[in-house]
């Protein structure tokens, strides 16, 4: 699947949503405006366009919450790696 470029539509004919700031948010702003988000694609009621602007929308801040997470997740196990007793060599 290739990433469309920030500023690109994603559909021609309809503009991108701005995701320029998701690169610096922390895990918690991005978490909660992706819960936001989510409930307003659920609650419904929002036209072609702008539903399409918040599904960019998500679909970023959902890519930046996985990014922290993961990098959570690298940094868990190097500290384990460097914590953890070496395993004694069999005779």
């Amino acid at each position: 699947m290739t990433e469309q470029p920030q500023n690109q539509p994603a559909v021609e004919g309809f503009s991108s949503a701005d995701v320029s700031d998701v690169d610096t948010m922390t895990y918690e702003q991005a978490r909660t405006e992706l819960i936001q988000t989510v409930e307003r694609l659920e609650a419904g009621g929002a036209g072609l366009e702008e539903s399409l602007a918040l599904w960019e929308r998500g679909e970023a801040l959902a890519r930046r919450c996985e990014a922290w997470l993961d990098g959570a997740r690298t940094r868990l196990e190097e500290v384990r790696a460097q914590t953890e007793p070496a395993e004694p060599a069999e005779s």
